[in-house]
């Protein structure tokens, strides 16, 4: 599937994020449950999965034969970002062939002392031909991430960064704004959890729109109706869907 066919297939679409992290309920140290997820995604009409880890990546794609936007979570010393944090998550990926490699292209501490820009540019020399989706939290790192050669960029870090608002929904007017001034696809992400959500940001302009933990997280979803109800969760805390 060539750019054109992929951006055919997708647009106007729900993109399910299907992830489980160490700790989670979802998450077995011996086998992949996501497969099982994504197959699910794709019966409700999904185009694409997006997930985690080379084990998910490979694992999606052969049970659901669907194009997978994959990324690699890994914390470094001296690093804010996690998401394909490095190129050694950027060699994985590809050699796993994710169609799309998702990473963090946010303005946060880098340990290498590069700009988000100088390292998106020295993963596109070495992947010419890759498809790339930038994780970015406000427009401005949106649009460095654009003329530093993305395909795509995505709303996932808004709200989990300094430089980004504190929002208890999703981020529609960097949506808004972004799909207005950039002239690639702008993918809609964070804290959707609703499909009126969804369909809202389609409305602003979104080219797609990425749940993941109002679909795939049961953890998640359990306490944000035990929230609702008055009752404290056991577990507090979340990171990024992305």
């Amino acid at each position: 599937m060539n750019k054109d066919e992929l951006l055919d297939s997708i647009k106007g679409k729900l993109i399910i994020s299907c992830q489980a992290l160490p700790g989670e309920p979802l998450y077995d140290e011996e086998r992949s449950l996501m497969p099982y997820m994504a197959m699910a995604a794709k019966r409700a009409g999904s185009p694409m999965i997006r997930t985690n880890s080379v084990r998910d990546v490979t694992g999606i794609r052969e049970a659901t034969g669907l194009p997978v936007i994959g990324l690699i979570k890994k914390a470094y010393e001296g690093y804010e970002a996690y998401i394909t944090a490095t190129m050694k998550e950027v060699d994985a990926l590809a050699e796993a062939k994710a169609e799309v490699i998702a990473l963090d292209l946010t303005n946060r501490k880098r340990g290498d002392g590069k700009s988000a820009a100088e390292y998106f540019r020295e993963v596109r020399k070495k992947y010419p031909q890759q498809l790339f989706l930038a994780d970015i939290s406000n427009f401005e790192e949106g649009k460095t991430a654009m003329e530093a050669g993305v395909d795509f960029v995505s709303t996932t870090m808004s709200g989990y960064t300094a430089e980004s608002p504190e929002l208890d929904g999703p981020d529609y007017e960097l949506v808004e704004r972004l799909a207005k001034e950039l002239s690639i696809p702008v993918f809609a992400e964070g804290r959707i959890h609703t499909p009126e959500e969804a369909e809202k940001m389609l409305e602003l302009g979104a080219f797609a729109v990425i749940v993941g933990g109002a679909i795939t997280r049961p953890l998640e979803i359990a306490e944000r109706f035990m929230t609702v109800l008055g009752q404290t969760p056991m577990d507090g805390g979340r990171e990024a869907d992305g």
